[in-house]
C-alpha cells in the first residue's frame, strides 16, 4: 500500500512539474491570475477535481 501512495505521488509531481517545465511564463500567468479568483470557487474548483479524480480511479482500478 505505501509503494501506491509513493509512486502515485511520484506521478503527481511529475505531471505538475510537466507544464512549468515547458511553458514556463504561461504558467506565471496562471498563478497571477489564481490569485484573482475568490476563495469559495477554488474550494469548488478543488471538491471537482477530487471527486473527478476518485470517479477515474475507481473507474480504472475498478
Amino acid at each position: 500500500m505505501w509503494q501506491d501512495f509513493g509512486t502515485a505521488l511520484c506521478l503527481v509531481l511529475i505531471i505538475e512539474g510537466v507544464v512549468p517545465f515547458l511553458y514556463p511564463n504561461r504558467w506565471k500567468e496562471m498563478a497571477i491570475r489564481m490569485g484573482d479568483i475568490d476563495a469559495s470557487t477554488m474550494r469548488w474548483v478543488g471538491l471537482a477535481s477530487m471527486l473527478l479524480g476518485t470517479l477515474m480511479l475507481y473507474l480504472i482500478r475498478g
